[in-house]
């Protein structure tokens, strides 16, 4: 992604987001991943350290009093005895670092596991391209953070050895049992410092990398639209769907309803169309139901077909909600359907039949 956002001014779309995270391109800071071990690996060595400076005193005494190798392949064993012993001393801070790198790339960037970032990309060959992520406005943002950075490494790194420096220079004068104890002591006392400026570093860096990758993320206008169209069709298209169900729904309705015996109505949003025939069906059937602009339509075409239509809203919408096109009535209708059927056929003087009347 372009490190200019342009004019994208856009909220990124769900999808924009979860395809970005499947290329592996998700917020996150390696300062912190860094700090974050360094921090371990204090905690560790002053958990773990006195083991493992027994074990490397042990085999620096075994190599440098020469005894027990007088042969090739004792000197082989004595190795392989001297690695096991200091892999044992050192697996416990080995698995720290292990378990807390893969806490912080969780906590940054959750689950992900993608091969995409390891596929060869021709257009990172590209020198043109090259150059101006070279020259790009965040090189330009890591290069100052890499100098103030670095900066601040020196700094605590001097105000650490000055007090001692010489004890440093002098250092080869000390006894070999002294010499370790001293350069630890001096490490620890380093890295406690670097690693609380790293930490705040890393923060900062971490909010970084987050209005960063949000501000890739980042579409234009048209972006938006274009990503609308594949998450829910082109609207065209959509328009023209919809222009061919309601041309077909009229044209069902347009055989269909001229059929019916009576059109309930709310009286402008809701139009029911209820058929009954006594010698084929049990109780009267919906055929036909819109809503608004279908209402309206079925309306026009009751009104052209000579078929009555009653004003009934509560009936309206309760057939419109509870039941399906080409389905019989329920039961609790019945009672006012056939009031109104009979009313229907007392009009047009046709028999009503022995229409479904509830039993009280």
């Amino acid at each position: 992604m372009a490190d200019d956002a342009g004019d994208k001014s856009e909220a990124p779309t769900p999808r924009r987001r979860s395809e970005s995270r499947q290329r592996g391109q998700v917020a996150k800071s390696q300062e912190l991943n860094a700090a974050a071990l360094l921090l371990t690996a204090m905690i560790g060595l002053a958990l773990f350290g006195q083991g493992i400076w027994q074990a490397l005193l042990a085999v620096m005494r075994s190599s440098l009093s020469g005894e027990g190798y007088p042969s090739i392949d004792a000197g082989m064993v004595l190795a392989a005895l001297s690695a096991k012993r200091m892999g044992a001393a050192l697996a416990p801070l080995m698995v720290s670092f292990l378990i807390v790198g893969v806490l912080v790339l969780l906590a940054q960037v959750g689950w992900l596991f993608t091969w995409e970032p390891l596929i060869p990309k021709l257009d990172k060959l590209n020198p043109i391209a090259g150059f101006k992520r070279i020259f790009s406005g965040h090189s330009l943002v890591q290069l100052g953070q890499n100098l103030v950075k670095l900066s601040l490494i020196v700094g605590i790194a001097w105000m650490s050895v000055r007090s001692v420096i010489h004890k440093i220079v002098f250092s080869h004068t000390l006894e070999f049992e002294d010499i370790f104890p001293f350069a630890t002591s001096l490490i620890f006392e380093l890295a406690l410092r670097l690693c609380l400026v790293l930490l705040v570093i890393a923060v900062i860096d971490y909010f970084y990398q987050r209005y960063r990758h949000e501000k890739q993320l980042k579409m234009t206008q048209e972006e938006v639209k274009e990503e609308m169209k594949r998450m829910e069709g082109d609207p065209v298209v959509q328009r023209r769907r919809r222009e061919v169900q309601l041309r077909l729904a009229t044209q069902r309705m347009k055989s269909t309803i001229p059929q019916a015996d009576v059109v309930v109505t709310n009286p402008t949003h809701y139009a029911v169309v209820i058929k009954y025939d006594a010698d084929s069906m049990i109780a009267p059937k919906v055929i036909a139901k819109g809503m608004d602009f279908m209402a309206l339509r079925i309306r026009e075409i009751a009104a052209g077909a000579g078929v009555p239509i009653v004003e009934k809203p509560e009936l309206a919408r309760g057939l419109y909600a509870d039941v399906e096109i080409g389905h019989e009535i329920p039961e609790r209708f019945y009672r006012v359907v056939a009031e109104i059927l009979a009313y229907v056929y007392e009009i047009s003087g046709r028999n009503l039949g022995p229409a479904p009347v509830p039993v009280s």
